[in-house]
């Protein structure tokens, strides 16, 4: 009896090893194709022709479910960034006194710990303008127009 099916074997172990140790797909696609070529080695089919089929399988595996999970993860995508609020108006929910190391701010429905970009305090129910975010913390400023009126 040939080595190979132990290769073959082999190919797969390592593969199932090197999947179960990272959270991405390493390594899925060379399993099956390595049962393929495992199977071909008992029926002594030649080696060259193992390896071929093996190259091919896992090429056509990794193609066709790149393109599946691509197209799955896209349509399931649900943004997340949190820079997404720079730019955006709030409404001073608590005094923001950045000596007193206090203020919160409501914006796109969320309340964020905020802090006045030029130092002075900004009383609750005033409308500002997110220009950055510090850690958790969100650094705002008043806009410069004269209206400063919260929405109703």
């Amino acid at each position: 009896m040939s080595f190979m099916p132990f290769f073959w074997i082999a190919v797969m172990v390592l593969a199932v090893v090197a999947e179960s140790m990272t959270t991405a797909l390493v390594a899925i696609w060379f399993m099956p194709s390595a049962i393929i070529s495992m199977i071909l080695a008992f029926f002594k089919v030649p080696v060259p022709v193992q390896a071929i089929v093996f190259l091919a399988v896992s090429a056509l595996l990794i193609v066709f479910s790149r393109t599946i999970f691509k197209k799955t993860v896209a349509a399931h995508q649900v943004a997340t960034n949190a820079n997404a609020v720079i730019g955006e108006t709030a409404i001073v929910t608590d005094r923001i006194c950045n000596i007193e190391n206090k203020g919160l701010v409501k914006v796109r429905g969320q309340v964020w710990s905020a802090r006045s970009a030029d130092g002075n305090d900004i009383e609750a129910g005033e409308l500002v303008s997110v220009i950055s975010i510090e850690g958790v913390k969100l650094i705002c400023r008043k806009p410069e127009n004269k209206t400063n009126e919260p929405k109703k």
